[in-house]
């Protein structure tokens, strides 16, 4: 039996190629008002708190959050998406203190690298940049990956194909506009990501017991709603300790820390960061696919 997608395979390329090729084209627009090194590593220090903050809100909150906590629901149950969206949050709570501090260290800097070479010599330098390439490859082969496996998952697309295009378009604006375009174009996800925020608070609110419930959780797996399953508490820890700690070797976040206009912007602006990451990761993993996953798969 062929299996029904919601696109056909031409209609989900054209989409992806339109996207990617209006992002790529805006990313170079912009970028050419804003030529120098100091623009291209740090923005020039000079990015006020709302466009810092959306960009750091869009760029923490990428295509995995479609299928991490979602994922993580399905047998670590509630705890577990706790845990992922805790630990979205921690990082942003670390970055008030820690990157104010560093950056006042280490004005003329543009990376927590080059703070850790000028504070504790080469040894540990090397090792934190190790780490820091090490999870920046995997956070961007899981960005690339949950793009491709959504782009398959609605139009049965080959996963090399919409990767080699994600990949392409992309690189194509940062590489020539570096950290000012990424900001520019993640002001611009991040519109699209609060009106889907919006759409889901209403799909979420409107939601009945024909869609959502918890009876129907309780008589199928009542286990991830239970305070005595010991994976509640181990995943939660697990996802927290993991997301957060790697999230702290973010070089991106780290280039925004130095890209602030105003220090005394640092508290307001992770405070947003708080505010917006964790519901958002929330409601993505409980609400709109965790569980109701259980529902849908066992669904008589």
């Amino acid at each position: 039996m062929n299996k029904v997608y919601f696109l056909s395979q031409q209609s989900s390329l054209v989409i992806v190629i339109s996207i990617s090729f209006i992002f790529a084209l805006l990313g170079l627009y912009h970028s050419k008002k804003f030529q120098g090194i100091n623009n291209y590593l740090t923005a020039n220090r000079n990015i006020e708190l709302l466009s810092l903050t959306t960009s750091l809100v869009a760029s923490a909150l990428g295509a995995w959050i479609l299928f991490g906590p979602v994922a993580a629901a399905t047998w670590g149950g509630l705890g577990a998406v706790i845990g992922y969206a805790l630990g979205t949050a921690f990082p942003m709570i670390f970055l008030i203190y820690l990157g104010k501090k560093i950056r006042s260290n280490f004005p003329k800097g543009s990376s927590l690298i080059e703070f850790m070479r000028k504070k504790f010599g080469k040894s540990l330098f090397k090792l934190i940049l190790l780490m820091t390439i090490f999870y920046m490859f995997i956070f961007l082969c899981a960005e690339v990956t949950a793009v491709a496996v959504l782009i398959n998952y609605l139009s049965g697309t080959e996963l090399w194909i919409t990767a080699l295009i994600v990949l392409i378009s992309t690189l194509t604006y940062t590489l020539y506009g570096g950290l000012r375009a990424s900001i520019f174009t993640d002001n611009i996800q991040m519109v699209v990501i609060g009106i889907l925020l919006f759409i889901l608070i209403l799909i979420i609110s409107s939601s009945s017991g024909s869609n959502f419930s918890f009876e129907f959780i309780e008589s199928k797996n009542p286990q991830l709603l239970s305070s005595s399953y010991i994976p509640n508490y181990t995943a939660g820890l697990t996802f927290f300790i993991a997301v957060a700690a790697t999230n702290l070797f973010h070089q991106g976040n780290w280039q925004r820390v130095y890209a602030a206009k105003k220090l005394s912007n640092f508290k307001n602006k992770f405070d947003h960061l708080i505010f917006y990451n964790y519901p958002y990761c929330f409601y993505n993993g409980f609400y709109r696919n965790g569980f109701i996953f259980y529902r849908l798969k066992y669904k008589s």
